[in-house]
C-alpha cells in the first residue's frame, strides 16, 4: 500500500499539544506523576528546549488544525509565562488553530497569584485546572500540599474571575473519609465550581511515599459508596460525569482530554511526556525521555528527546481506544474503530461475551455504539479484558 494511503487512513486532521513541565515545589506523598523538585531553573533554556522539541514535531505533522494545548506537570504554574506565551505562538504558527482553540494551565494554589494568572491569560491560556485536592486542612496536610484551605478558597475565586473556563482537582476516598464528610466538602466545592470538576479517589502507587509507609486506601465496598455518592451530587448540581473522573456542565468537557479518550493525534512535549501520532510508518506512540536532565541534553543535542517511539499494530490501537472510548458516558462507536485501525469488530470483541455483558448490565449497545453503564465503569479493567477476542490480527 502506498505510504500516502496509510497516512490517510491514521491521520484525522486534528492535533492537540501536551507540554510537560517537570518541576513542583514539593513532592507530594502520593504522586507518581514525573514530577522534580529543583532548587533553580533556567527558564530561557528551558524555554529553547522545548520549542526545539515542539519544532521537531510540528516538521513531521505538517497540515493539521490545533484544536487544544494542555501544560501538565509537576506544576506549570511555576513556568514563566513568557515560555508558555512562546510555546503557544509557536504552535499557532506551526498548525492552524481552530477558532475554539482550548489552552488549559495546571496550577496550584500555592503559587497562584493573581498578577501571575493574568500573565497567563494575556499568554493565551483560556482555562486552568486548579489543583486544589481538598477544602480541609487536616486532609491537605496529609497529602503533603502546601497551601490550606483559606489559601484553595482564594484560588478558586481568583481563577473565576480571570479565565472564562476553570475546572478544580479534588481527592476523594481518603483513608478513614466518611460519605457525610466527603458530601458536605464536595458541596463547598460546588459553590466555587465554574463548568468543570476532576474528581480522583486517592490510589495507594508503587513506589510512592505512601507505598512504602503502607498508608491505606479506602478499601473496595467504601470507593463504591464515595464513588455513587459524587456521581449523584455532581449530577444533581449540573456537572454529570462524562468520563470515569471528570465532570462537567454540557459543552464544558476538556477537548484536550477528549482528544486522548476518542483515539485522537496528540504531540507530547517535554520530559516524560507521550504521544499518538500518524506518520509515514503508521499510527505511533511516542515516550519522551523520562528523566529532565538527560531530556534537556538530548535536546540541545538532537533537537529532540525521544526516548521511545513504536508503531502501534492494528490491534493494539483497538484495544486501547475501546478501554479510553468505553471511559466516556458516551461511549464509542466500534465501526469507527474498525475502520481507524483496520480491525474488523468481529475480530476485536467476542459476540457472546459482549452479549452477557449486556445482559448483566454492565455495557448498553445503541446500533454500533457501546457505552458502559455506572456499574460497568467501576469494573471498566476486567469489563474490557472480559469481551475482547482472543484472535491475534
Amino acid at each position: 500500500m502506498p505510504k500516502f494511503i496509510t497516512i490517510a487512513k491514521h491521520m484525522t486532521n486534528a492535533i492537540a499539544l501536551y507540554v510537560h513541565w517537570p518541576f513542583c515545589q514539593s513532592k507530594c506523598p502520593y504522586c507518581d506523576f514525573n514530577s522534580h523538585v529543583a532548587e533553580a531553573i533556567d527558564q530561557t533554556r528551558w524555554r529553547a528546549a522545548l520549542l526545539a522539541e515542539l519544532n521537531h514535531y510540528a516538521s513531521t505533522t505538517q497540515g493539521r488544525r490545533l484544536t487544544s494545548i494542555f501544560f501538565g506537570g509537576g506544576t506549570p504554574s511555576l513556568m514563566d509565562p513568557v515560555t508558555s506565551a512562546a510555546l503557544i505562538d509557536a504552535a499557532c504558527a506551526h498548525w492552524a488553530p481552530a477558532d475554539d482553540l482550548e489552552v488549559t494551565l495546571e496550577a496550584n494554589p500555592s503559587s497562584a497569584e493573581k498578577d501571575r494568572f493574568i500573565s497567563y491569560r494575556d499568554a493565551g491560556v483560556n482555562r486552568l485546572s486548579l489543583g486544589v485536592q481538598s477544602l480541609d486542612d487536616d486532609a491537605l496536610q496529609f497529602l503533603g500540599r502546601r497551601h490550606d484551605a483559606t489559601e484553595a478558597q482564594t484560588a478558586m475565586a481568583q481563577a473565576r474571575e480571570i479565565f472564562k473556563r476553570v475546572s478544580f482537582d479534588l481527592i476523594y476516598a481518603r483513608p478513614d473519609q466518611t460519605e457525610m464528610q466527603w458530601r458536605s466538602e464536595l458541596r463547598r466545592v460546588l459553590e466555587f465550581a465554574s463548568d468543570h470538576l476532576s474528581l480522583y479517589q486517592l490510589t495507594i502507587e508503587p513506589g510512592t511515599p505512601f507505598f512504602k509507609n503502607s498508608v491505606p486506601n479506602a478499601g473496595e465496598d467504601r470507593g463504591v459508596a464515595l464513588f455513587e455518592l459524587t456521581q449523584e451530587v455532581t449530577a444533581a448540581a449540573g456537572l454529570p460525569a462524562y468520563e470515569i473522573s471528570n465532570h462537567a456542565q454540557p459543552g464544558a468537557e476538556s477537548r484536550h482530554n477528549l482528544t486522548y479518550w476518542r483515539g485522537g493525534e496528540y504531540a507530547g512535549i517535554g520530559p516524560g511526556a507521550h504521544g499518538r501520532l500518524a506518520d509515514v510508518d503508521g499510527f505511533a506512540a511516542t515516550h519522551q525521555i523520562h528523566d529532565p536532565t538527560r531530556w534537556l541534553a538530548a535536546v540541545e543535542k538532537n533537537g529532540y528527546g525521544t526516548g521511545k517511539r513504536r508503531i502501534l499494530s492494528g490491534r493494539e490501537r483497538a484495544e486501547e481506544m475501546l478501554m479510553t472510548g468505553l471511559r466516556l458516558a458516551e461511549g464509542l462507536d466500534i465501526k469507527a474503530v474498525s475502520s481507524a485501525t483496520g480491525v474488523a469488530s468481529s475480530r476485536l470483541v467476542d459476540s457472546n461475551r459482549l452479549g452477557h455483558a449486556i445482559n448483566g448490565g454492565l455495557l448498553v449497545r445503541d446500533g454500533a455504539r457501546l457505552r458502559t453503564t455506572p456499574a460497568g465503569r467501576l469494573i471498566l479493567n476486567t469489563l474490557v479484558s472480559s469481551i475482547l477476542t482472543m484472535n491475534d490480527i
